[in-house]
C-alpha cells in the first residue's frame, strides 16, 4: 500500500502545467491504441450506480473520451473535464454525436465547484493524477446526497510470462528500468489499494468492486504505439526508446510472427457519498 501511495504522489505532485501537457506527444496514439472498457464492465457499473437518462455525470480527466461514449449512449447529461488540449480536441471529435456531452478544457483542481449538483462523479484511469487530499473531498462536494463516485481502471496490457521472458532480454539491453512484469495477483492487489483509498478518505462508504479480464491481439505497430502511451515510456530518453523499440520490433516480427496476444484487467470501484 505504501508503494501505491508513493506512486500516486509521484503523479499528483507534478506541476499542474506539466500534468496538463504530459500526454500531448502521445495523444493520437492514446486515442488509437488504448483499449476501451468492456461492455460487461460498463453494464455492471450502470446497474450498480443506477445510471439512467436522467443522471447528471461529472467526468474527471476524460482523455480522448475513452470511457465517455459508453455512458453518453445512455442519453444522460455529462460534463467532462480534460486539461490536456490535445485530448480535449480528440474528446470533442469523438463525442460529436452526443449533444448531451459537454467537454471543458480545464483541470479538476481549477474547475469551479458546482456543489451537490451531480448524481455521479466518474474518473476513468485518471484519478491518480489528482492529489488525494483534493480529489476525494472535491468529488464528494460536487455530488448530491448519496451520490456515487465511480473509478474505472484499465491495467497495462501484458503478454504471457513466457513471451515477457523473451522480451526481457531486450529491455535489459536498452531500458532495464522498464523491465518488469505484473502478474494478476499483483495487479489485483494494486486495484484493491486504489479502491480502499476512496474509503480511507472519509468521504465515501459502501465500496463495491468488480473486474473483467480481456484478451486482445496487437500487431507490432499497434503494440509499440500502445507502449508509447504509458508514462515510463514517455519519460524515456529518445535514443533509448528508439533502440528499445527497434529491438522489440525485431523480436516480435522474428519470434512471434509480427503480433502479440495480450491480456489485461478492467476494474471498477463504486462508492457512495457519506
Amino acid at each position: 500500500m505504501e508503494d501505491l501511495k508513493q506512486a500516486i504522489i509521484s503523479y499528483s505532485s507534478k506541476d499542474l502545467e506539466q500534468r496538463k501537457n504530459w500526454y500531448s506527444p502521445a495523444a493520437e496514439a492514446y486515442n488509437k491504441a488504448r483499449p476501451r472498457y468492456p461492455e460487461d464492465l460498463i453494464h455492471q457499473v450502470v446497474e450498480i450506480a443506477q445510471l439512467s437518462t436522467n443522471s447528471k455525470i461529472l467526468e474527471v480527466g476524460c482523455g480522448p473520451a475513452t470511457a465517455t461514449i459508453a455512458l453518453a449512449q445512455l442519453g444522460c447529461s455529462m460534463i467532462c473535464l480534460e486539461p490536456n488540449p490535445d485530448f480535449f480536441r480528440l474528446a470533442q471529435q469523438n463525442c460529436q454525436p452526443y449533444p448531451n456531452v459537454e467537454i471543458e478544457n480545464t483541470s479538476f483542481e481549477e474547475w469551479t465547484l458546482q456543489p451537490s449538483k451531480f448524481d455521479t462523479v466518474l474518473a476513468a484511469s485518471s484519478f491518480h493524477w489528482i492529489s488525494p487530499e483534493v480529489g476525494y473531498q472535491k468529488a464528494a462536494s460536487a455530488l448530491q446526497q448519496h451520490g456515487y463516485l465511480i473509478l474505472l481502471w484499465n491495467k497495462e496490457l501484458q503478454p504471457c510470462y513466457q513471451v515477457y521472458q523473451r522480451l526481457s532480454k531486450i529491455y535489459q539491453l536498452y531500458a532495464p528500468s522498464l523491465d518488469r512484469y505484473e502478474d494478476i495477483e499483483t495487479q489485483e492487489e494494486i486495484l484493491r489499494g486504489l479502491g480502499n483509498m476512496s474509503i480511507d478518505s472519509g468521504q465515501f462508504k459502501d465500496l463495491i468492486s468488480g473486474q473483467v479480464a480481456s484478451e486482445v491481439t496487437y500487431n507490432v505497430d499497434e503494440y509499440l504505439m500502445l507502449l508509447n502511451t504509458y508514462s515510463p515510456y514517455l519519460k524515456l530518453a529518445p535514443h533509448s526508446k528508439e533502440a528499445l523499440f527497434t529491438g522489440l520490433r525485431h523480436s516480435i516480427e522474428d519470434d512471434f510472427g509480427g503480433s502479440l496476444h495480450l491480456s489485461y484487467i478492467s476494474a471498477f470501484h463504486i462508492a457512495k457519498k457519506i
